[in-house]
């Protein structure tokens, strides 16, 4: 993590010191637990080749795992009601919410006590509750026992008992799945002290302040530099070939003659780029004359270190129909991206599992820049394969 994006960056500078403090103090937590969403878009270029390429990784709070289990049926039921049985069976089966919920459940087993239970740590208001209830009710399936808090919950009613396992609520926490914590405004000042009070537990967090700082943009475009994905993937130059030509072209704004460089061409060509900070949740990204007029106002200061510019991915655009709630059923030139569920379980230095489990498939109108499903822009769909 670049020390200028944590100088100008209130928010990763408090998750870095939370980190700091638990790496001086010695970390409790043995099992480690990922759900990561990597998202991709087609890219279309000039000379009519098409290639995916990444747009970000979430490695905190990864939605629509749950919701997304569901709409194979919904096209399928769709396509048959139209007399349409062959299209029908051409929409790919999924279910993320299966995998995600083995993640958890091997977890909490490897933690090692059958009456600790797993804590989704939410939001007061939780409008995506529906895609949460389809893991919670995988889990309850498999005998676990979930709880649903806040993190003012953990503040007012959580401790740490002498072996540093998290107690909230007279209930031992042997998973704590964030589905909140992910934005500044997530956090009141005393969440914070909650959050360091888990980080410090030996309870498996999903994510633990690491990971969630593994997700920022800064470290996707530092992993894009020559040779150091190499670094991780030592002797694998096949698989490091494949990832990297998923990489769109990513840029620091460092200070420096290498950020004052990226500047420079940003502002010449704003519609070739999009600028990103360091948020996750959709609806931050800045594109286009915007470009411009931040970058002219943050050029010669270190604010610009909490950004990074990216390459705009141009997708073709397919004419679609999407329903969303209370709205006209309307025909729309639309585009769609891509997100490839993964699972991680580690124990120590053994990983006990590493897969993928399932897509989600996201579609909007082309008038529409930013924004995803929960700001209202897109709608869930399914890939058709022809």
């Amino acid at each position: 993590m670049s020390h200028s994006t944590i100088k100008v960056d209130d928010f990763i500078e408090r998750l870095f010191k939370i980190h700091k403090h638990v790496q001086d103090e010695g970390l409790a937590q043995s099992v480690f637990l990922g759900i990561n969403r990597s998202d991709y878009m087609f890219d279309f270029s000039e000379d009519g080749t098409t290639s995916l390429k990444q747009i970000e990784i979430n490695t905190i709070a990864a939605s629509f795992g749950g919701l997304s289990s569901r709409t194979p049926a919904v096209h399928q039921h769709v396509l048959k009601t139209l007399g349409k049985t062959e299209e029908a069976s051409k929409i790919l089966p999924n279910n993320p919410s299966h995998g995600i919920a083995r993640g958890i459940a091997k977890a909490w087993e490897l933690y090692g006590s059958e009456k600790a239970v797993v804590m989704f740590l939410v939001e007061t208001t939780q409008r995506n509750i529906f895609d949460h209830r389809y893991i919670e009710n995988e889990l309850w399936d498999r005998n676990i026992r979930v709880i649903r808090r806040r993190l003012r919950d953990v503040l007012e009613r959580g401790s740490l008992n002498a072996d540093k396992a998290l107690i909230v609520d007279g209930y031992e926490v042997a998973v704590a799945y964030f589905r909140t914590g992910y934005m500044p405004q997530d956090y009141e000042d005393k969440d914070w002290e909650a959050r360091l009070l888990m980080e410090r537990s030996k309870a498996v967090k999903c994510p633990d302040v690491a990971t969630q700082l593994v997700g920022t943009k800064k470290v996707q475009q530092e992993l894009s530099r020559p040779l150091t994905l190499e670094k991780f993937l030592l002797d694998r130059r096949e698989a490091t070939a494949r990832i990297r030509e998923t990489f769109a072209g990513l840029y620091t704004l460092d200070i420096g003659e290498e950020g004052d460089k990226t500047v420079e061409i940003a502002i010449a060509n704003p519609d070739q780029f999009v600028l990103k900070p360091q948020r996750e949740g959709g609806g931050n990204n800045i594109y286009g004359e915007e470009i411009k007029e931040v970058l002219e106002k943050v050029k010669d200061s270190i604010e610009r270190t909490s950004f990074i510019l990216m390459d705009k991915i141009r997708p073709r655009p397919l004419k679609n129909c999407l329903l969303k709630a209370g709205g006209q059923i309307q025909i729309s030139e639309c585009i769609s991206e891509l997100g490839m569920f993964g699972v991680y379980v580690r124990q120590g230095k053994q990983v006990v599992m590493n897969e993928g489990v399932g897509h989600l498939l996201r579609t909007k109108a082309t008038e529409h820049e930013d924004g995803g499903v929960a700001a209202g822009v897109a709608v869930l769909d399914n890939p058709y394969l022809v």
